[in-house]
């Protein structure tokens, strides 16, 4: 097995687990809020500091031999077959233990204000360190059986964190549908890798290691499932995998509704971590994808429509947060696009530029709604650049990066994604996605119009946020500016160290620029004559929403993808699942089977008991009786 013994690796994972049993344990009852803070903050620092000093090592190796490994136990052992819990770190892991564990420590050190006085803070504290554990086992996993553990356990801290306020309803059923829409994704990933160990042991191959699967890539693509080439058919049951993950049509209907969670929550989750596993776990399965373009066409296809539907529902959402939440579903679908293109590293790319701005825009949300005590519609806000400078200061410049504006960082990555799907040949999906990019550029500068610009519109007054969440935001924000620039001269080369260097199409760039620049310039003409008043209110969304009325309802509405799925899928599932119960279930096995041989017994056992009178004489005339039928038995058979 290829790769250097390094046992630093296993120490990434350990302090998040420690921090998630401390806090979790003794958190409420031995430690200050304050200190439960500290103690989450500084869990997942360590794992950054030990994600820094693996880097370090990593590249002092010759580009061609950048891996290292540590493997603490033999995990499955059934004849030759065997699974390590082994953990992994390459260019990719590297890239993505740095992306979860630094945008993770800023968000904990943001929650420690933004959660100040919850009656759960500690509890808060713990599930966010258990889901750094997992998400870190995710990234490092050395097969893709552990990585389907850390993958279950993302799944499943999502749902504690989503629903952390479970006292409310809604937030509750938000929890519960996010877990079970990605149970249904993460069906689609078990069947792929059972059917990937399958053809590798059809081929005599044991080990399921990534370095060994990588090697044997030919035989998936050799082989044929049911009349359906193995690799192609494993790819997309991975892909129903990652649809789910990071929420892709038509698994995506859970992330709009896991805004319900705390904001600190959205931005680590469903922004910067998560939602990007699904990007990862394509882009360390590529090898598979090369043999099975047919898969790659579904990626780029499916990454296309998701990107353009989630843009379009933005542009008409009033809260904040969900216009952030479609907005991440979208850019995922960029992400999706770059894999699909077969430019996995430009989509891994745009995963570590996304990772920095969506956290600041998110974290800016949340600084918006603390500010506004908990007020998150849009059109209560406005005029708070002059109540929160530093947020507006902040929330511009992740406005800036994700509208695609040079030299920050969006525009770099998001170019670079456009520029791999024009030269893949796939002119209608660029199109579609220079489209998108513009929607991208107005939805959020419609945003940034309606809740900082012309005059405060809601009841609450409006202060600024504490240096605890505004710095953490300073942060991000410089990463966002300088986070393009560095990733296309260091993020690219060290990802693929042998490709060629990217040389930008200035034809490209200009369009791209111009799109953006539509888009700006539509929501300030449209939104911003709106808030400006005067005889152009006539341009106003609300207006808009009178000329088009069926149009309006049906995006601020969301296409009712979700009453669709209720109608045709959860009501007839329901409706099935209840006559499951009253008739097989209750009536035939509870009924017939069960409770029926219990009633027969009992009435066996009722008429035998009447027989028992305690009466010796009756007793001994039965007992002749029966030795008389049994003598007449024997002497028929014998004369007959």
């Amino acid at each position: 097995m290829e790769g250097n013994f390094y046992p630093l690796l296993k120490w990434m994972i350990l302090p998040p687990l420690a921090g998630f049993v401390l806090n979790g344990l003794l958190g409420k009852k031995f430690l200050s809020e304050r200190a439960g803070g500290i103690l989450g903050s500084l869990a997942v620092l360590l794992s950054f500091v030990f994600a820094l000093l693996s880097l370090s090592d990593l590249l002092n190796l010759p580009a061609a031999d950048r891996l290292l490994r540590d493997t603490l136990f033999t995990w499955i052992s059934a004849g030759p077959f065997t699974v390590d819990f082994a953990l992994r770190l390459d260019p990719l892991s590297a890239v993505m233990a740095l992306v979860v564990s630094g945008v993770s420590f800023l968000i904990h050190v943001y929650s420690i204000g933004y959660m100040h006085g919850d009656k759960g803070f500690h509890k808060y504290f713990s599930y966010l360190n258990f889901f750094v554990f997992f998400m870190l086992v995710l990234v490092l996993a050395d097969n893709p059986v552990l990585m389907f553990v850390g993958w279950e356990g993302v799944g499943l801290a999502s749902y504690l964190l989503i629903g952390f306020w479970y006292e409310d309803p809604e937030k509750a059923s938000a929890g519960k549908k996010a877990f079970i829409t990605n149970r249904i994704g993460d069906a689609g990933f078990l069947a792929g890798l059972m059917l990937l160990a399958a053809v590798m042991h059809a081929g005599g191959v044991y080990a399921l290691d990534f370095s060994t699967l990588s090697a044997n890539a030919q035989l998936a693509a050799g082989a044929s499932f049911a009349g359906v080439n193995a690799a192609f058919l494993i790819g997309v049951l991975l892909f129903v995998g990652a649809t789910g993950k990071s929420a892709q049509f038509p698994l995506y209907v859970w992330l709009p509704d896991a805004m319900a969670g705390p904001t600190p929550v959205s931005a680590l989750i469903h922004a910067a971590t998560m939602v990007t596993a699904g990007v990862y776990m394509l882009a360390r399965m590529f090898f598979l994808y090369e043999a099975a373009p047919a898969a790659l066409d579904v990626v780029l296809v499916t990454g296309c429509f998701t990107a353009f539907l989630a843009a379009v529902i933005a542009v008409a959402q009033r809260d904040i947060k969900k216009v952030l939440a479609y907005s991440t579903v979208s850019q995922l679908g960029f992400m999706f696009m770059a894999v699909g293109a077969g430019a996995w590293a430009a989509g891994v790319f745009h995963l570590t530029t996304h990772a920095f701005f969506k956290a600041l825009l998110f974290l800016a949300a949340g600084s918006v709604i603390h500010g506004l005590s908990g007020e998150q519609d849009l059109f209560k806000m406005g005029g708070l650049r002059k109540h929160m400078r530093t947020t507006f200061i902040l929330t511009a410049t992740g406005w800036l990066a994700l509208s695609g504006v040079p030299p920050l960082a969006g525009f770099y990555s998001k170019d670079l994604i456009l520029e791999k799907v024009f030269t893949s040949g796939a002119g209608f999906v660029w199109l579609t996605g220079l489209l998108t990019a513009a929607l991208t550029a107005y939805y959020i500068s419609r945003l940034l119009i309606l809740a900082f610009m012309d005059n405060y519109r809601g009841r609450e007054h409006a202060h600024e946020s504490p240096a605890v969440m505004t710095v953490p935001m300073g942060l991000l924000a410089a990463l966002s500016v300088v986070g393009g620039m560095a990733g296309a001269a260091w993020l690219l080369p060290f990802l693929q160290p042998g490709a060629p260097p990217e040389h930008h199409s200035a034809l490209m760039i200009a369009i791209s620029v111009a799109a953006a620049a539509a888009g700006i310039i539509a929501a300030f003409l449209i939104t911003g004559r709106r808030i400006g008043g005067g005889h152009h209110a006539a341009w106003c969304p609300r207006s808009l929403a009178a000329a088009w009325p069926r149009l309006h309802r049906l995006v601020y509405n969301k296409f009712y993808v979700d009453e669709i799925y209720e109608a045709l899928l959860l009501k007839p599932l329901a409706r099935f699942a209840d006559w499951t119960f009253r008739v097989p279930d209750s009536k035939v096995i509870d009924g017939a089977l069960v409770n029926g041989t219990a009633r027969l017994f009992m009435s066996l056992g009722r008429t035998l008991g009447a027989a028992q009178t305690g009466n010796a004489q009756f007793y001994a005339i039965v007992f002749m009786a029966g030795l008389c039928l049994l003598l007449a038995a024997v002497l028929a058979g014998y004369y007959l």
